[in-house]
């Protein structure tokens, strides 16, 4: 919940020219609602994606206050994230919901980045495997392997987000090498190497490089990082340069 309309226009106006020169790597920003119709105009003609924060499942219907994925579509979104674990502890979300948000996405044409993550007492009590497992059982249940080469799975541990802690390189490549084992067991090797999986958690420009070097690691879903022009063109250059290592 960060940027009036005009901030986040006065932002990506900034990112576009800082950014215009990036190939390698695609780029998406993911402004509160009431941004995203300035900022897709702002976006139009470059290589930055726009995102929604959150959806809900139904076409239309009396739900005062939500936003359909047919609503964020036609607004220029491409992606949308859902499950994030915010949305999961302050608002209840469970699995099922993040399920059915994320079929809603798939009809509209719409790409769902799914959030999942342990909390500190979950890593204390090493259940973090269990949990992951749990949470991508949940949300992407019932889905095709032609389906589930279109998302995009964010591993967030959540002791991580917005405490300045950040899980070592090794300590994300292990879980996301689980959740790549986990995809395969689901959905086949072929389209589990297909499906991009992203890291969010205290992500900067510190630490960028040595995430994108780890062999699952195949992006970065950045919070705090992501509301100063600096640090975010900052990440995005340093994860186009590694890409042409």
């Amino acid at each position: 919940m960060y940027k009036t309309p005009s901030e986040a226009k006065d932002m990506v106006s900034q990112l576009k020219g800082r950014l215009s020169g990036i190939k390698k790597v695609e780029i998406g920003v993911s402004p509160p609602f009431v941004d995203l119709a300035g900022v897709a105009e702002v976006l139009r003609d470059t290589r930055i994606y726009l995102a929604a924060q959150d959806v809900h499942w139904e076409k239309e219907g009396a739900f005062t206050g939500e936003i359909s994925a047919g609503m964020l579509l036609e607004i220029g979104c491409r992606f949308c994230i859902i499950g994030h674990s915010e949305r999961r502890s302050y608002f209840n979300e469970t699995d099922e919901m993040v399920n059915k948000k994320m079929n809603a996405l798939l009809d509209a044409g719409l790409i769902p980045i799914v959030c999942i993550g342990e909390t500190l007492p979950e890593r204390e009590q090493d259940i973090t495997e269990k949990v992951i497992d749990r949470q991508l059982s949940g949300s992407l249940a019932n889905l095709t392997s032609s389906e589930a080469e279109k998302i995009v799975i964010a591993y967030e541990p959540v002791w991580a987000i917005g405490t300045g802690k950040t899980a070592t390189p090794a300590q994300a490549q292990e879980v996301h090498g689980f959740i790549r084992k986990r995809l395969q067991n689901m959905f086949g090797k072929e389209t589990a190497e297909k499906m991009r999986i992203q890291y969010g958690g205290s992500v900067k420009p510190e630490n960028i490089s040595e995430l994108m070097k780890q062999i699952d690691i195949d992006g970065a879903l950045v919070g705090g990082a992501s509301l100063k022009t600096d640090s975010f063109a900052a990440i995005v250059l340093a994860a186009d340069h590694i890409q042409e290592e």
